[in-house]
């Protein structure tokens, strides 16, 4: 009978033991003062709780309570367009449509010399709904062949392509950390740039990064649907600001949400474990392959953005990157 009551809260305390290493975690990230004390009280008090109170119910009730008290503080947290962020994310971007015309506000274009040494720059920008010919997608890895990053450029048949980044927006002082990013560390950006920025900056400046890009099938007009969804996404979170999250709202569940639900991918793993996503990309024939397999597409060496409309300043890109 002992042996069948353990088993029986088996399942019950694994989940509590879950809830209690992730209030410990929002306590430790997100609490605004005493966050080498506050998440041990927290563990303290519940260590105290489990110790003293009899029977497994109240004993796993008070794990759950706690869990819940900090659950509820921690949705009281509310992103904010206002911080001390860093240079190169301290403009919003947003975006005024009128017609055929597009013009975008706080378009990043940065001099750099090095990765951490640059000149920020922002600007305006006007183009040509009318004028979209298509989209190439880059694909950053760095580190692990699961993570990744994703940025759509958009190109024009008049001019210069326009690159939509999603990404944190760190403050001054903060870095990137994979489990700060479960929590409310961050807020979402779109950042709007320029090819020669935002991914001139991967290719060129950052160390330990490979860059793949491939053209993508979307025709025109799909082209144009995707464009519009990017900038409706834009504004929208210039007027709400969200969190950031490692996993429900990142660079690649961003790009799927923010599409009409019967038009998006179905889910799959490699969404989530985005290093992947070109794999998936491929197998739903939505990237360019001229009848490569995926190996061999990955494997083509042609010289990184070598084509007749591109900057100049792109052609020394020091990676070479497979091309459909």
């Amino acid at each position: 009978m002992r042996v069948l009551r353990i088993l029986r809260w088996t399942p019950a305390w694994i989940v509590a033991f879950g809830c209690a290493a992730w209030a410990f975690g929002a306590l430790y990230y997100d609490f605004p003062v005493g966050k080498n004390v506050v998440p041990w009280v927290f563990v303290a008090g519940l260590l105290g709780a489990i110790f003293f109170l009899r029977g497994a119910g109240k004993k796993i009730g008070s794990v759950f309570g706690g869990f819940a008290v900090v659950l509820a503080w921690w949705f009281t947290l509310k992103p904010s367009n206002e911080g001390n962020w860093l240079p190169d994310v301290a403009e919003t971007a947003w975006a005024e449509i009128k017609g055929d015309e597009v013009t975008f506000h706080n378009v990043r274009n940065c001099d750099y010399r090095t990765e951490m040494d640059y000149t920020p720059h922002w600007e305006t920008r006007t183009v040509r709904l009318s004028q979209i010919t298509g989209i190439d997608l880059a694909i950053t890895l760095w580190g692990s062949p699961w993570i990744a990053h994703p940025i759509a450029s958009f190109q024009f048949a008049d001019s210069p392509p326009i690159c939509f980044s999603i990404e944190t927006r760190k403050q001054v002082g903060q870095v990137y950390s994979a489990i700060g990013g479960l929590y409310r560390q961050f807020t979402l950006m779109y950042i709007v740039a320029d090819e020669r920025d935002v991914i001139r900056l991967r290719t060129n400046y950052r160390q330990g990064e490979d860059v793949y890009l491939y053209r993508t099938k979307a025709p025109r007009e799909r082209a144009r649907e995707r464009f519009l969804e990017y900038v409706n996404s834009l504004n929208a979170l210039r007027q709400t600001p969200r969190w950031y999250n490692a996993v429900t709202t990142n660079c690649t569940t961003g790009i799927r949400s923010q599409r009409p639900g019967k038009e998006r991918i179905p889910w799959d793993w490699r969404i989530l474990l985005n290093g992947k996503a070109d794999e998936l990309l491929y197998e739903h024939k939505a990237i360019g392959s001229d009848g490569l397999s995926f190996a061999e597409l990955k494997q083509a060496d042609e010289r990184f953005f070598r084509r007749g409309r591109r900057s100049n300043e792109l052609a020394d890109a020091k990676k070479r990157t497979p091309r459909g």
